[in-house]
């Protein structure tokens, strides 16, 4: 049984900067992907970025691609997102999931399409 851990979020002020850690202990899948995805109260969940564990191949969001990054280290089972210049319409509780199957463009940031969740971790900007 996979089980995610996440870590690393907090309270930061507009244009700030944080980085959540996302931990893999168990079985995990190589190859497959792993992503950060976002859910804000009253809102759904909603994919952030995504890396293929294999190849690093990595996509993001529309909303953060050029402030957050997302990288692996594949000898730690974790997976880390880096978030620049932060803005308040980014906080909301931030979740690490990992596939079990293959992905590609049309799914990878879909929610639905996963099968392993962390608890999250709280991103608050203001």
């Amino acid at each position: 049984q996979v089980q995610l851990v996440e870590s690393g979020g907090g309270s930061v002020q507009p244009g700030g900067s944080l980085r959540v850690s996302c931990v893999a202990r168990g079985y995990t899948w190589s190859g497959w992907c792993m992503a950060w995805f976002r859910q804000a109260p009253g809102k759904e969940r909603e994919g952030v970025a995504v890396i293929y564990t294999g190849g690093g191949r990595t996509s993001y969001a529309d909303s953060v691609r050029g402030r957050f990054t997302i990288s692996r280290d594949r000898a730690k089972n974790a997976v880390y997102l880096q978030m620049n210049t932060l803005e308040p319409e980014d906080s909301a509780m931030y979740y690490c999931g990992q596939a079990s199957r293959g992905m590609d463009a049309n799914t990878h940031l879909d929610p639905n399409q996963y099968t392993y969740w962390g608890q999250g971790t709280q991103v608050t900007v203001s």
